[in-house]
């Protein structure tokens, strides 16, 4: 009996170890195939760098011929983007780079200064081949840092990742929303004319990555019904025009991109797939659309109230929100409210003025009132991003002598002489153990969650996109203008259509040149971003704001100089300050003419227009409440000015 059993667990032992050989074999192949792509790379980097080397520079022919080889080699690291820019996306900087330095600060650093970030690789070394006079010490470090920063993929570090099934749900999901914002959009691809013919190639090498990782990991496996729709996505990206400016963004996006991202979280929710990765910080594993407000987050619109989750409760406090909203109390002489300046029926800013009146109601205001709509969807505040919460932001608005001028040790007191409002709060308390007493962030949250409600409404575009309505041929074709020939796409991503892209963990700034008046007679006076950070590239530099609602929120750019969207896309067009002859030397945007047509433009204007959303808006509150100091008991609605 004994024999026997010893018998039957030899058999168990062979069998398992035969299934775990079989399991470790087609993980290693996934990983040797991962392996064999990066070496291939290399490979190719290594044969530019050599060209290089026998290359003159002085010679057209030459540095033609330089192109070339980067555009070929760049179809080897189209074959490995999908891990290089997810594994490590910093290190991906330095292998294609889009800008020698920059400044943006990851939702992970709002607690510390951005640092410096030199760029390198395939993108940079295309464009320094346009200059005027080339280094050849100077394109050789462009792409000697490419190699270098290629080859720690390989590190154990890095491939440990591979072992397992999670992180490859994790990497085409940021492929997929990259195919929605960066891929089409010619943001990390200089030659415009190589767009397309990257994609093509790109997708069907990706479908056989998709084939090595299902034989690899059977318990894990992508989709039938997944990759039958990304085989017609390679068939319908098959019959489009290679000029980018041709390409159907709108169709590839809607039929294609959007519901495979749908399918790809669905298996992300299926598998329980984990992360640790702060690339996956503010995506939202249960959004089954790109053009869902449930997307990702870039801000705690509840605050101190963050633990709340019953609706009931929340709409209490949204209600003490909106009191409070319109509610000259918080400002120092109890004339102006929140509603002074982000007037609800004008889609919570000021269109009729280039910039608000200031506290003092003689003088205005340096900067144009922003829209509070959709401001939760950005992870730095202002046009210079100097604030990281709504919380801070609100309660610097508050306190700022030129705004509201309310000193901050009289605004509790204030409130709290309403028994409305310290009856509530009291009730509050308890949803805050951690805070024994009433505290100014109480009256901030509640502003916040109340008017961040308004920024879950959806747009004509976003049914459009999730199939829910259709869009009109004009729209269509302003969208696919503002994906290629217009350039906006590489400033403003989807869906937010802000300066956050993919994964959305991040907000940018941008130098434009935008003019002190319509004349272009001088640069704005406004330093932007350099006055919270300085550094040269900072400079004049601006947080890249949304588009949503932009038809309906004049007058424009951080000074309100530009009263209608015709002016904004002349100016675009005309190449931003540096175009219109003001010394703009680190201008981010291209000083050349984008030749736009006049159509073009006015189908850019439709598609933009199509991003209104369908906001359904409150109607003041009829009264405030009373306080025990008389004297504040005169004050208005909304406020006097």
């Amino acid at each position: 009996m004994k024999k026997f059993i010893l018998l039957e667990l030899c058999l168990l032992l062979i069998i398992f170890s035969s299934a775990s050989f079989k399991l470790n074999h087609a993980t290693a192949s996934y990983q040797a195939n991962y392996k064999s792509s990066i070496e291939e790379f290399l490979v190719k980097q290594k044969g530019l760098l050599e060209l290089i080397k026998k290359s003159d520079l002085e010679s057209e022919a030459d540095i033609q011929n330089l192109c070339l080889e980067i555009n070929k080699t760049r179809f080897y690291l189209k074959k490995v983007d999908v891990w290089l820019r997810y594994l490590h996306p910093i290190l991906y900087k330095q292998v294609n780079g889009p800008l020698p330095i920059e400044w943006e600060t990851e939702v992970f650093e709002k607690f510390e200064k951005p640092y410096k970030r030199e760029g390198a690789g395939l993108s940079l070394a295309y464009l320094y081949l346009e200059e005027d006079s080339i280094l050849k010490d100077n394109l050789l470090q462009l792409v000697s840092k490419s190699v270098v920063s290629t080859s720690i993929y390989l590190n154990d570090s890095i491939t440990s990742h591979l072992t397992t099934s999670d992180h490859f749900f994790l990497c085409n999901r940021l492929y997929l929303l990259n195919l929605a914002t960066i891929y089409t959009s010619g943001f990390e691809c200089p030659d415009t004319r190589q767009i397309i013919p990257e994609l093509k190639f790109m997708f069907k090498e990706m479908y056989a990555q998709y084939l090595v990782f299902n034989a690899s990991f059977p318990n894990t496996v992508i989709s039938k019904e997944y990759l039958d729709l990304y085989q017609r996505a390679v068939k319908f990206i098959g019959t489009q025009d290679e000029d980018y400016t041709n390409f159907d963004h709108f169709t590839f996006i809607r039929d294609f991109v959007n519901p495979l991202f749908a399918m790809n979280q669905e298996l992300i929710r299926r598998y329980k797939v984990s992360t640790s990765s702060t690339n996956d910080y503010s995506l939202n594993n249960n959004a089954t659309s790109i053009f869902s407000k449930s997307l990702f987050r870039g801000q705690n619109a509840k605050g101190i109230y963050l633990r709340v989750y019953d609706q009931k409760i929340l709409a209490e406090i949204q209600s003490i929100g909106k009191l409070l909203f319109y509610d000259p109390i918080l400002s120092g002489n109890n004339l102006r409210s929140c509603a002074s300046c982000h007037k609800p029926t004008q889609l919570f800013t000021d269109t009729l003025t280039a910039t608000s009146m200031q506290f003092n109601s003689t003088q205005f205001l340096p900067r144009n009132t922003p829209s509070l709509l959709n401001v939760p969807f950005n992870h730095l505040l202002m046009a210079d991003g100097k604030h990281i919460s709504l919380q801070d932001q609100t309660l610097a608005v508050i306190t700022n002598s030129i705004e509201m001028g309310c000193a901050k040790e009289n605004i509790l007191n204030k409130v709290l002489s309403c028994n409305d409002y310290k009856k509530v709060f009291k009730q509050f308390l308890k949803l805050t153990p951690q805070e024994k007493e009433i505290s100014i962030e109480h009256v901030t949250s509640a502003i916040t969650l109340y008017y961040s409600k308004f920024s879950q409404y959806n747009s004509t575009f976003d049914d459009a996109m999730n199939k829910k309505t259709n869009l009109k041929e004009k729209e269509k074709l302003g969208f696919n203008t503002f994906m290629s020939k217009a350039q906006c796409a590489t400033c403003h991503f989807a869906p937010q259509f802000n300066g956050v892209k993919p994964p959305y963990v991040g907000s940018e700034f941008e130098v434009i040149g935008v003019p002190k008046d319509s004349n272009f007679t001088k640069l704005s006076e406004d330093i932007g971003r350099f006055e919270i950070h300085p550094a040269i590239e900072t400079l004049n530099a601006f947080r890249t704001s949304t588009i949503r609602n932009i038809t309906k929120t004049k007058p424009y750019m951080h000074n309100g100089v530009f009263s209608d969207l015709k002016e904004v896309l002349d100016f675009y067009e005309a190449g931003g300050g540096a175009g219109r002859g003001l010394f703009v030397p680190n201008q981010t945007l291209s000083r050349d003419s984008l030749h736009l047509s006049d159509e073009e433009k006015s189908n850019l204007i439709a598609f933009m227009s199509a991003l209104t959303e369908n906001i359904e808006f409150e109607r003041p509150p009829l009264k405030l409440p009373e306080s025990k100091n008389k004297k504040l008991n005169t004050r208005k609605v909304g406020g006097d000015y």
